[in-house]
């Protein structure tokens, strides 16, 4: 497992999770702090399913300390309108899905996390991964649907 690629996917998983930037950055950094400290389950080949889980239980406890602000859409962009709307119709169809189905999107596609390490971290078979996957999937497009995204 390469740790710097690992890195990105992490902060990205901490963003999506805390949506406020210096949080996540701190989050992500004591995640591989905790990661390096502890090299039992990385030797036991679960090194993936250990860092999303100190990652995942990090983001709790900050969560529960204090609530964080999401901050602005930065319009920085040639075309910003367009892509603040197609920002704003994603967003909203995938705050229509669960938390756990919103997750499993992030990971799998965004994070590009391998089906077997996904089991690995959910405790469930790849088949009800795929299940899974296809139904949050199938949510979100008929969400975009409806919202008539192209």
């Amino acid at each position: 497992m390469d740790l710097e690629e690992q890195y990105d996917k992490i902060y990205r998983y901490c963003y999506f999770k805390l949506h406020h930037r210096e949080t996540a950055e701190d989050v992500t950094q004591e995640t591989f702090l905790r990661f390096l400290d502890s090299d039992q389950y990385y030797e036991k080949g679960q090194g993936l399913r250990y860092l999303y889980t100190i990652a995942r239980n990090l983001c709790i406890d900050e969560f529960r300390r204090r609530p964080c602000v999401p901050l602005p859409e930065d319009a920085a962009y040639p075309d910003a309108e367009n892509r603040i709307l197609t920002s704003l119709s994603l967003k909203t169809a995938l705050d229509e899905l669960s938390v756990e189905e919103q997750e499993l999107l992030l990971l799998r596609y965004a994070n590009e996390v391998p089906v077997a390490d996904l089991c690995r971290i959910y405790g469930l078979s790849r088949f009800a991964i795929y299940r899974k996957t296809a139904k949050a999937l199938k949510q979100l497009q008929g969400k975009l649907k409806k919202e008539e995204f192209r």
